[in-house]
């Protein structure tokens, strides 16, 4: 699951993230080396030239995002060339990165700054605030005497990747999601059908998972599905009709298909006879599950939505 998701987060915000086009992004490897590549200098890097539209910056992809650069961080700032006071910038620009992004909403109080520091700066942020080399720790994830989370190489990479990545999640949360509108005009034609399902509140407040914005587009996906899963499905071959159902995740009820059917038949219907009335409308198994993504990744590849999309 964890691979799925960072999978589907690598290839939005390459393919999205950036002003200039699409910009192939790895977790952690290229975002970690990315914050530095905006903050070098000539007289740090002689041989250095900087190719605008090749080379992008992590904080470029934030202004891009955001609107606006993160505050008290300037794109073009140099980095200290003595490595401690390198590291002591770099996990500064990171503890004001994460502070900035909880500003706005974002759920990253286990991630911390050190853990966004490529593995050299790890090392050196550990031997300064512990007064040991990190040679002489054993240890694969114990607290030191002075309350310092130690790591070695291989479980740090993986705290790196897995952080790395709830930063990219909660990004798209607090910076993307937001520009989706909370304005849904009522559809008298489908109001009668949707009175007997329970309301999604969109109120801030209302839940600890999901956020208004993303409350949003569970109220959109389930007036959608109630409104044309007997227009899509009313020939089905599989099954007939899908009975109505409460849509209130983004996991667990979006697994066969359907819903997400009922949604781009909404603005393609011309796919329903060509492909969503092949689908099950009652799967009980894996296989069925199966047939009915394999028929929606089809779907996708027609209207050219795929984006290297796989089951």
């Amino acid at each position: 699951f964890f691979q799925k998701t960072l999978t589907a987060v690598k290839t939005w915000f390459t393919l999205f993230g950036w002003s200039r086009g699409q910009n192939p992004i790895s977790i952690p490897y290229s975002l970690r080396r990315d914050v530095c590549i905006v903050q070098l200098t000539v007289a740090q890097e002689k041989n250095f030239v900087r190719k605008p539209d090749k080379d992008k910056g992590f904080y470029e992809m934030l202004l891009h995002l955001n609107g606006q650069p993160l505050p008290g961080i300037a794109a073009s700032q140099a980095l200290p060339t003595n490595p401690v006071e390198r590291m002591f910038q770099l996990h500064w620009q990171h503890s004001e990165l994460l502070s900035f992004l909880k500003s706005q909403g974002a759920c990253l109080s286990h991630v911390m700054p050190e853990f966004l520091l490529a593995p050299e700066d790890y090392k050196i942020w550990t031997e300064v605030n512990t007064g040991l080399r990190v040679g002489s720790m054993r240890s694969s994830g114990k607290l030191s005497g002075k309350g310092i989370f130690i790591l070695e190489d291989n479980a740090f990479e993986t705290m790196s990747k897995r952080a790395w990545t709830d930063v990219l999640l909660q990004i798209y949360k607090v910076l993307v999601l937001p520009r989706v509108s909370s304005h849904i005009a009522p559809d008298p034609s489908s109001l009668e059908s949707l009175q007997n399902i329970p309301g999604i509140k969109s109120e801030p407040s209302c839940s600890n998972i999901y956020s208004r914005y993303e409350r949003t587009i569970l109220i959109w996906l389930n007036k959608h599905y109630e409104k044309n899963r007997k227009i899509v499905w009313k020939d089905s071959q599989r099954g007939g009709i899908p009975p109505t159902r409460w849509i209130v995740n983004f996991d667990q009820d979006l697994r066969d298909g359907l819903v997400l059917a009922a949604q781009i038949a909404a603005y393609c219907p011309y796919l329903i006879p060509t492909h969503f009335i092949k689908m099950y409308t009652d799967p009980r198994t894996h296989e069925q599950l199966l047939h009915n993504s394999l028929i929606l990744v089809k779907a996708l590849h027609v209207v050219n939505l795929d984006m290297d999309m796989k089951v």
